[in-house]
């Protein structure tokens, strides 16, 4: 296989061994944890594996450089495929040290062959410990230092996972950007009508209730049909075991486009050169939608459906400012939603330990803008621009339909009660645009995301001309990337942390 599909490979399975440890209380924490460390890592990664590649390939015209150090060899004389090899492991093994043995069988099994592999290996190396040396600031994912609100529409634990903590408050503010040329904000949720917020909330506690409350539902809402439920599902990628995180799944869909989508600019599949191009440009994007979407986040610090929805009348919460003796209908205080899967968490009982599996959950940060929504729409777009879709364009394409079956739904993950799920083929005929979108409103339906923390929404569809929520952060992204690198590369960003 094309060397960098090889290692984009090994690395995605680098994800999801990180979150495949059995449930428990003592299970060891993954070592890049959550969809931030995640996003962060696969950045570093292919954004190594990209200035080795174009280093030996040595033609900067074409394939320009991230960093400057180390110089590029003579040309002919350092084989790419070594160089991104040793580039790889390197970044891997110091990302996921429990995984080296992994890793050193993946270089063993790469099949390098032919002229310059010694100088091709010790090019990589050199590239791996400068990117790694770029990065070795950023801050960590810890909650130390940090205390929820408890005003009213602020952001805190999940109430039915307690002790959850809080993931990540301060590494958005904290990082220094991969590529982005400033640090692009959102409009604030008070910009929204009040008749925005009463539609989003009647949507969610409707669409994204627990399949066992909806009989609690008043007859006026509309409740999650069998579709939307499959899309909450197919999309979900929550860090379960054996899964890992939404970054993933959106490098498994653009493997299958750069396996099968014709380059505009060459009518043929892409070579190894449009792949170490393409693989950059997507988790430095998304490497990019981490940061700002965790910065926008503990801006914001907008509570979630399942505190919203309970606490939702002026009397409820612990800094209730009204005391009343007759509650809002639209306040449920049992409320609970269907939840981010913990897809794979059953063990069945044996002789020494009773059963164990985890309860489905919401995720532990707050809600605007939706994580998921600016890492898909950040990858997804800068795909499609990398395949010739005009820059603006919010619209159908044909770049990819599928079909493409997601590992929540491929007959063999299972839910938390140990039910296998069925395998689903999806299609998508309005391309990586309708997957833009279906992914924003998936969230939604498994009620742990308000729609405008993908989108505003205009007579029920998605309103892009405003800048609210995680899809016009993440598309923001892609295209300011994209532009700056002219179509070719990411351009090392000048954007600092902001803390």
């Amino acid at each position: 296989m094309a060397h960098i599909l090889y290692w984009n490979g090994v690395a995605l399975e680098a994800n999801r061994r990180d979150f495949s440890n059995e449930p428990g209380k003592n299970k060891p924490k993954p070592e890049q944890g959550g969809p931030t460390l995640s996003s962060r890592a696969l950045a570093i990664v292919h954004l190594a594996m990209y200035d080795a590649h174009a280093g030996a390939v040595n033609n900067p015209i074409s394939l320009p450089r991230y960093l400057n150090l180390p110089p590029s060899p003579a040309i002919g004389t350092a084989s790419a495929a070594a160089a991104v090899a040793a580039a790889a492991h390197a970044c891997l093994t110091k990302l996921y040290p429990r995984q080296k043995a992994h890793f050193d069988a993946a270089h063993a099994a790469a099949g390098v062959s032919g002229p310059g592999i010694p100088q091709g290996h010790v090019f990589g190396l050199a590239v791996a410990q400068a990117i790694l040396a770029d990065r070795k600031d950023d801050p960590s994912i810890s909650d130390d230092g940090y205390a929820a609100s408890v005003y009213p529409r602020a952001h805190r634990q999940d109430p039915d996972n307690l002790g959850q903590g809080y993931h990540a408050p301060f590494y958005g503010a904290g990082s220094k950007c991969f590529a982005v040329t400033v640090r692009h904000e959102l409009d604030q949720l008070s910009t929204l009508s009040a008749a925005e917020h009463d539609a989003a909330l009647k949507q969610v506690r409707g669409k994204g209730i627990a399949p066992e409350l909806m009989g609690t539902l008043p007859t006026t809402y509309k409740k999650r049909t069998v579709d939307e439920t499959v899309v909450g599902i197919y999309w979900a990628y929550d860090g379960p075991r054996g899964l890992g995180t939404p970054p993933r799944l959106y490098n498994q869909i653009i493997r299958e486009v750069a396996m099968t989508a014709l380059n505009p600019n060459t009518g043929i599949v892409n070579t190894d050169d449009d792949n170490a191009r393409l693989f950059a440009l997507v988790n430095v994007a998304m490497g990019d939608a981490g940061i700002l979407a965790w910065d926008q986040k503990y801006i914001h610090d907008f509570w979630r459906p399942v505190i919203g929805i309970r606490e939702h009348d002026p009397s409820m919460g612990p800094a209730a400012p009204t005391p009343k003796d007759n509650i809002d209908n639209d306040c449920d205080s049992e409320w609970l939603p269907l939840g981010a899967p913990a897809s794979n968490s059953y063990v069945a009982a044996t002789d020494d330990e009773p059963k164990q599996s985890e309860k489905n959950f919401t995720p532990p940060f707050p809600a605007y803008p939706s994580g998921h929504a600016t890492f898909g729409a950040a990858a997804l777009h800068i795909t499609r621009l990398f395949y010739g879709v005009a820059d603006g364009n919010r619209s159908a394409d044909t770049v990819y339909t599928g079909p493409f079956v997601s590992d929540e739904l491929n007959g063999i993950t299972q839910d938390n009660k140990g039910t296998v799920r069925p395998r689903h083929l999806r299609k998508f005929d309005d391309g990586l645009w309708q997957m833009i979108e279906e992914n924003g409103f998936s969230r939604v339906w498994l009620g742990v995301h308000w729609s405008f923390d993908a989108f505003a929404l205009t007579a029920g569809k998605p309103d892009l001309t405003r800048n609210i929520g995680g899809v016009p952060l993440g598309l923001t992204i892609a295209e300011d990337i994209f532009a700056t690198g002219g179509g070719k590369a990411p351009v090392k960003s000048t954007v600092g942390p902001r803390l």
